[in-house]
């Protein structure tokens, strides 16, 4: 296989944004469930993150089909950096300077993987 090309770069950077936001609105519909089976059915935050798990899963898939696995997959870490600036913005969780850390190794990563194609 030839070098990954910049369109499955994209599509799997997508979908680690999208499933991000599903990680968010599986929180919210979390948070929101008691033990009686009807907030689950009517949970429609849990649907809206089940729904953005599976888009981000297609645009994985597009992504992969043409792409390097050994380089696109690890983007896939991207989505917990994307899912730390959604925790902080939308539940105000802390920024700490161990959560900052690891992102930088989680994007360091990605770019030395990219740059060893």
């Amino acid at each position: 296989m030839t070098a990954t090309p910049l369109s499955s770069i994209l599509l799997v950077f997508t979908a680690s944004f999208i499933g991000s936001f599903g990680a968010v609105f599986l929180k919210w519909g979390a948070g929101r469930l008691h033990r009686d089976l009807k907030s689950l059915i009517y949970n429609w935050r849990l649907a809206v993150g089940i729904v953005l798990y599976l888009l981000s899963f297609v645009f994985y898939y597009l992504g992969l089909r043409v792409g390097e696995l050994s380089v696109l997959y690890p983007m896939v870490a991207l989505g917990y950096v994307w899912t730390v600036v959604w925790s902080r913005f939308f539940f105000g969780e802390p920024f700490s300077a161990r959560k900052i850390g690891g992102l930088l190794l989680i994007v360091g990563g990605v770019v030395l993987l990219k740059l060893g194609n």
